[in-house]
């Protein structure tokens, strides 16, 4: 039986198609300020999501989300870009613990 800790990311970037600014913080909203990171706080500021069912939208104007929009990619995986400081749900996030990932059983 497999732990999840076993499971190792394989950076398909599944897991980065929730809506990670539903659980930003307050301190890590404070550590970014002190980190003057303008770049994730006006994001989080401009970008407000809506569950549509199986997807999200922007509140704003509806246009569809494709997840984090700190999620890109190189060639054939992906990568965060504010890896260094991303929120701590995405710190703890194991891979094979949920549905999106493709190591879920």
């Amino acid at each position: 039986m497999n732990r999840l800790s076993d499971f190792i990311c394989h950076r398909c970037g599944k897991c980065c198609l929730a809506d990670f600014i539903v659980y930003v913080t307050h301190e890590e909203m404070e550590r970014w300020r002190r980190e003057r990171r303008n770049d994730i706080l006006a994001m989080i500021e401009q970008e407000s999501a809506v569950w549509m069912g199986d997807h999200l939208i922007s509140s704003d104007d509806g246009h569809y989300l494709h997840g984090c929009p700190f999620l890109t990619w190189e060639g054939d995986h992906s990568f965060c870009a504010i890896y260094n400081t991303r929120p701590q749900v995405c710190r703890d996030y194991q891979p094979g613990s949920s549905e999106l990932c493709p190591q879920f059983k």
